[in-house]
């Protein structure tokens, strides 16, 4: 018997269609599909839809993966793996520790529990490569170097894991400062210096890296949050471990009513250590943004270090000697170095509630800085639903954070009631408003005082925010009012601030 003799009895042979019924995908000659055309006469192709025709030659294989491709993808897989799941994938983490130790690296940048520092004290040659690894320069002929693109997803993977991969729980003093160590590498490869997205003591910088600032800061946040903050303050040797950071002082400013005997001791030392370091850079662009015209009426010291060489030879040269070859100088020039500064007066008013924590503590310290300039009048409100005049402080930020109660809405108008009295002479005043203006049912009369001080003559910079990321938020209905003012909204940005205000001061 052969193979259809044994099927079974009203089914088809397997493959063959059915004898009463068209074969599948093709219309019935007797009774055509819904919608479509009857068959035309004649042969019908069989063969398998996409299929090129038998005469044409077949399709070039695809090429071979590039081996460097894998090995820098399973590097990210295992990335990822770990960023959303901090149990081990075994094929995973075997396949990475391949990949590393074939080219080179340390197996220790696949330890979770070792800090970019311990790996670096290790092997200080990668030092120099985690510094602008996340900014590599391009090719310059725009070639791909795969095997270099494997070693910094090596690199990157450890800096990425170590800083975003924080786990649960409480949070030691060590935790802390050991994430604010990995997190200033993974600044420093991204083109800042260490704290410079965090607000920190590189506040001045540029954040090259983007939003990475506001990540960073979050992340920070969370770990402060879940750290017994009260206890490692009564702890001298726990505080001691702190790194100072925009984060943990606004926890401290958030806390210190809370806090008494050596905690309050530890928490103000914090604080002031940080103000003092923010202050530092500052200081120095307030210092190259306030340069004024040299005033020539007052004549220069005759001091050594005023000599104008180059102009006391140029104008003696007709004292020159060839027979003795000397010059005879019976003429000194000194350089000016007097700067003409008009008296100005600068009113500045800062939003103190719980999202503006980042603004009040920058702008404290750079109103300090104005007020420690010759001939600038500095005026200091802070307000939330109530406003306080810390004018008499503004000469110690540290003074004024220390008396500032963070948190709470918004009054405008209440804070523009006592800024307004200090307008003296309207043309000679400059008025600084930070805030993200989101006043609600106060909007209207804010906006109508903000408008009647402009038009007396004062000069009014609305400010969204000022931070060292630059990330700001303004209520759309003051920020068109404002455009149409003529006074738009200067980028949170604090060196935009500190540009906007050396026409002022010069």
């Amino acid at each position: 018997m052969t193979d259809a003799d044994t099927s079974s009895p009203g089914l088809p042979p397997t493959g063959l269609p059915s004898p009463g019924l068209p074969p599948t995908g093709l219309p019935s000659p007797d009774l055509p599909s819904p919608g479509l055309p009857p068959a035309a006469p004649g042969p019908v192709d069989l063969s398998p839809v996409g299929l090129p025709p038998a005469d044409l030659p077949p399709a070039a294989p695809a090429p071979d993966p590039d081996p460097d491709d894998n090995r820098r993808q399973v590097l990210y897989w295992r990335l990822l793996a770990r960023l959303f799941d901090p149990e081990e994938q075994a094929a995973l983490e075997a396949a990475s520790l391949a990949v590393v130790e074939d080219i080179g690296l340390p197996s220790a940048l696949l330890d979770p529990g070792a800090s970019v520092d311990s790996v670096v004290q290790r092997h200080p040659e990668l030092a120099d490569e985690f510094d602008g690894l996340m900014t590599p320069e391009p090719e310059p002929d725009g070639a791909r170097d795969r095997a270099a693109e494997v070693r910094r997803a090596a690199l990157a993977s450890k800096l990425l894991l170590n800083v975003f991969s924080t786990g649960s729980g409480t949070v030691s003093a060590g935790q802390l400062a050991r994430w604010q160590s990995d997190a200033g590498w993974l600044e420093r490869s991204l083109g800042c210096p260490p704290g410079g997205l965090r607000g920190g003591r590189g506040a001045g910088a540029v954040a090259a890296g983007g939003g990475a600032g506001l990540e960073l800061g979050t992340v920070e946040a969370d770990l402060v949050r879940r750290m017994h903050l009260r206890e490692v303050l009564a702890d001298p040797a726990l505080a001691a471990r702190l790194t100072p950071s925009m984060s943990l002082i606004e926890q401290l400013l958030r806390d210190k009513g809370n806090l008494s005997g050596i905690a309050l001791a530890n928490a103000k030392s914090l604080i002031r250590r940080y103000v003092d370091e923010v202050a530092q850079v500052l200081r120095t662009q307030v210092e190259k943004a306030t340069v004024g015209e040299l005033d020539r009426s007052v004549p220069p010291k005759r001091v050594f270090r005023n000599l104008d060489l180059d102009r006391t030879i140029w104008k003696n040269l007709t004292n020159w000697s060839p027979e003795e070859e000397r010059l005879y100088v019976d003429r000194l020039y000194y350089r000016h170095t007097v700067r003409r500064t008009t008296p100005q007066r600068l009113v500045v008013v800062v939003d103190q509630s719980g999202s503006m924590v980042d603004s009040m503590v920058n702008c404290t310290i750079l109103a300090s800085i104005f007020a420690g300039l010759p001939k600038v009048d500095v005026h200091l409100i802070a307000y939330d639903t109530r406003a306080i005049d810390l004018t008499p402080w503004v000469h110690d930020p540290f003074d004024v954070l220390l008396r500032t109660n963070l948190g709470g809405g918004n009054d405008g108008p209440v804070a523009m009631a006592m800024a307004r009295p200090k307008i003296a002479e309207p043309k000679n005043t400059v008025m600084v408003w930070i805030s993200d203006f989101y006043e609600f049912d106060r909007s209207q009369p804010l906006f109508e005082g903000i408008e009647a001080v402009h038009r007396s003559g004062v000069r009014f910079i609305p400010v969204g925010s000022v931070t060292s990321s630059g990330r700001q938020e303004v209520n759309p209905w003051f920020r068109e009012r404002f455009k149409a003012l003529g006074t738009p909204v200067v980028s949170g940005h604090i060196d935009k601030l500190v540009h906007e205000l050396k026409t002022f001061l010069t």
